[in-house]
Order: C-alpha cells, then sequence, then structure tokens
C-alpha cells in the first residue's frame, strides 16, 4: 500500500489483521476508535504493543474518513497501568534507551497527527499510560481514573515523554511533586489542575467522548487540522512569532473550499456542509 495515497480506513483489513494487541474500528461520521487490548495484563505496553500502534497511526493519518481519533483501554480497570515491568526487567541499559526512543517516536507521532485525537481513561493511566493519555490532544476521564508517573518507585525515570509533557500540563511545583513521590492522582484532581477536561461516570465515558468527537467531525476539516498544528507549533515560540504564524495560517484558511462554504452557510443562514 502506497503511504502517499489516501485510503478510507474502513475497507483496510490486510494490516490490521496481524495485530495480537490492540484494535482499530470505525465509529459513523469520521470518528475511528483505537483500543489497547490487553485487559488481563491491564493494557500494559511492551515493544510488541508500541510497534502495532505505529502501524496504526500510518494508518489513521493518511485515512481521508478518519476526522477524530479516539483512544482507550480494553476492561474496566484500566486505560494503560504503565509499560510491562517483566518485559522491562530484562533489559540492559543500551536495549532500555531503544525501547525510550521506540515509545518516544510512537508517541510524538501520536502528538502529529493530523486530526485530532481524544483520550478516554477509564481506568489507570500510570507511567507509560499516563504518557500515552498526555500524548492525545486532551484527556476525557471516567470517574475511576488515576494518573501518575510511579516511575521512582521502581528505580528509573519516565522514559516516554512523561517529565516533560506532565510538566507543560500541570506546572513544574505539581509536576515535580507527582515525579518525585509516585503518587497517583484522582479524575477530580486532574480536572482540577488541568490534566483531564471532563469527568464522566465510566459506563458514560465512551458515549460521551463519541458525542463530542461527533460535534469536531462535523467541522471543517482543514480549519481543524490547521487549529491542531497552530496550538502545536505556536507553544514552543514567543507570542511575537507565534502571532505571525496564526495570521499566515488564517490567510491560508482563506483559500480553501470549506471557508466559502462556511461563510455563504452562514450569510445564508444555514449550517454548513463541509466536504
Amino acid at each position: 500500500m502506497n503511504s502517499q495515497v489516501p485510503v478510507c480506513l474502513a475497507q483496510v483489513t490486510e494490516e490490521t489483521a496481524h495485530w495480537q494487541n490492540i484494535l482499530l474500528e470505525q465509529h459513523a461520521d469520521g470518528i475511528c476508535q483505537l483500543t489497547i487490548n490487553r485487559p488481563k495484563v491491564l493494557n500494559a505496553l511492551n515493544a510488541e504493543i508500541l510497534a502495532e500502534l505505529d502501524q496504526a497511526l500510518n494508518l489513521v493519518a493518511k485515512a481521508n474518513d478518519v476526522r477524530v481519533l479516539l483512544i482507550t483501554g480494553a476492561g474496566e480497570k484500566a486505560f494503560v497501568a504503565g509499560a510491562d515491568i517483566a518485559h522491562m526487567k530484562q533489559l540492559t541499559a543500551l536495549e532500555g534507551k531503544y525501547f525510550a526512543e521506540q515509545g518516544m517516536a510512537v508517541f510524538r507521532k501520536l502528538e502529529n497527527l493530523p486530526v485530532p485525537v481524544i483520550a478516554l481513561v477509564n481506568g489507570y493511566a500510570l507511567g507509560g499510560g499516563c504518557e500515552l493519555a498526555m500524548s492525545c490532544d486532551f484527556i476525557l476521564a471516567a470517574e475511576n481514573a488515576r494518573f501518575g508517573q510511579p516511575e521512582v518507585n521502581l528505580g528509573v525515570t519516565p522514559g516516554f515523554g512523561g517529565s516533560q509533557r506532565l510538566t507543560r500540563l500541570v506546572g513544574r511545583g505539581m509536576a515535580m511533586e507527582l515525579l518525585t513521590t509516585g503518587r497517583m492522582m484522582n479524575a477530580d484532581e486532574a480536572l482540577q489542575r488541568g490534566l483531564a477536561n471532563h469527568v464522566y461516570p465510566q459506563a458514560d465515558l465512551l458515549d460521551e467522548g463519541v458525542k463530542l468527537a461527533g460535534q469536531i467531525a462535523t467541522k471543517s476539516r482543514t480549519a481543524v487540522q490547521l487549529t491542531k498544528q497552530l496550538v502545536q507549533r505556536g507553544q514552543d515560540l514567543d507570542l511575537d512569532n507565534a502571532c505571525v504564524m496564526e495570521s499566515d495560517v488564517f490567510g491560508l484558511s482563506f483559500s480553501t473550499p470549506d471557508r466559502e462554504e462556511g461563510m455563504a452557510a452562514f450569510l445564508e443562514g444555514r449550517k454548513p456542509e463541509f466536504s
């Protein structure tokens, strides 16, 4: 399959048939759901899962029928409870570095997907699971969700971006507290600290995620993708350069069919029909 040619995710079966640890499903209206499917070990991450995630993200990135991606974990106990400690215990220092680099690359690919990504945290999101959730654009949490970076309890540091993303999301002081104590943050505190956007009963989490994703999916695909790029690229720029970038992208958006349709629909008092 040529990676440069847009594909319809709903028609892709060959590349997903051999996956053992993840599920990729298509909902209606451009919503795709990726599920980490190892509930017996609380969806713990290992090198094999990361490789399958990488393949799945490649498919989503080039699919022309995906507007929003939801990520969650199988079962009722965990989103992802962390990296697989049994897998990590046998690694040498060099192998540990390679494992971290693999996770970093996959999570950066997730972060840089052209479509918005929503984490549905339905239980424990610890270590690599918290890092996975933080690599999404935002988080919806179940009432039983628990977040944390407990790597210090294992005598290691975060390896998939936890020390960097957590600091950016909750601030340096709170991140240092969580990183150096290894304590868990419940869903209400995650909401208070700005780590989670919303908290729902666990039974309602998927429905609420699909509902929110559906709102995004009705908007201009081009405008949503450009907005995501602005937010991601601008956060590490100084304000002057970030605002220049926004002006440039704003002007670029005027060249799109979606801009013509959106403004015409507004003036005509009807809902826009974006491509």
